[in-house]
């Protein structure tokens, strides 16, 4: 599904986004999957085939975007990309 700020599939039980708002088009997702995105004409990523790529390597290729464009939920709905992070007291 492409919408005007989101790109998102869905790749086995994983919902896949990218928020095209937040790209700004580092490449680091393509660097570690290149099979799963592209830069499309406007210096944004964009899917190619991200179910011709293993789960912890697409898991990998969207946690190391910089800018968090990228997220990922799993079956049930809970987000584990980017991880949560634990605040300290």
């Amino acid at each position: 599904m492409r919408g005007g700020d989101f790109e998102e599939r869905r790749v086995g039980e994983l919902r896949v986004r990218i928020d095209r708002t937040l790209c700004v088009g580092f490449g680091d997702c393509i660097t570690e999957a290149p099979e799963a995105f592209v830069l499309d004409e406007s210096g944004t990523a964009v899917f190619v085939k991200p179910d011709a790529v293993e789960r912890e390597r697409l898991l990998r290729a969207c946690d190391c975007c910089p800018v968090d464009a990228i997220t990922v939920w799993n079956a049930d709905g809970t987000q584990i990309v980017p991880a949560a992070c634990e605040q300290v007291p």
